[in-house]
């Protein structure tokens, strides 16, 4: 057989492998990466809320209420892993498995600390700190992108 029809039936072998469920050994590595991923949570005037993660920001999911939002969100990176697991990728970890070791003070006005509070519980953070790190950590990795 030529290399090019080996190289072509191993493709072949590979989306036939993606349309099959997936093998419980690896359904179960993926849910328990995903366990420890962060979430973050938004409201959507249309689909009432849409989740997706940290770790893999390009993986969302919708849902009427947040824990139908919080339900399909985790379905969906489940899946997303399970996938990577599967083409032989490393799937991402878990943004906890990071330790943090520095500290960063900022000041803020009764008022803005109120709004951020409120504006990390509405996007499902677990504190305020949470909230300003990804949010500002978003905000440098668009920045160096769009640059």
């Amino acid at each position: 057989m030529s290399k090019k029809l080996q190289k072509s039936s191993k493709i072949k072998n590979k989306s036939k492998k993606l349309e099959q469920p997936f093998k419980p050994s690896v359904l179960q590595r993926a849910e328990k990466t995903v366990a420890d991923y962060r979430m973050i949570f938004e409201r959507n005037d249309r689909l009432g809320f849409i989740g997706s993660s940290v770790e893999l920001p390009t993986v969302f999911a919708d849902g009427s209420t947040i824990e139908q939002c919080y339900r399909n969100t985790r379905e969906a990176l489940t899946v997303a892993v399970a996938t990577m697991i599967e083409c032989s990728q490393r799937p991402p970890q878990p943004s906890s498995a990071k330790k943090r070791t520095f500290q960063v003070n900022v000041r803020l006005t009764a008022e803005e600390k109120l709004l951020l509070v409120n504006e990390a519980v509405n996007r499902g953070f677990r504190g305020v700190s949470d909230f300003i790190r990804t949010s500002a950590l978003e905000e440098c990795l668009n920045y160096t992108v769009h640059k």
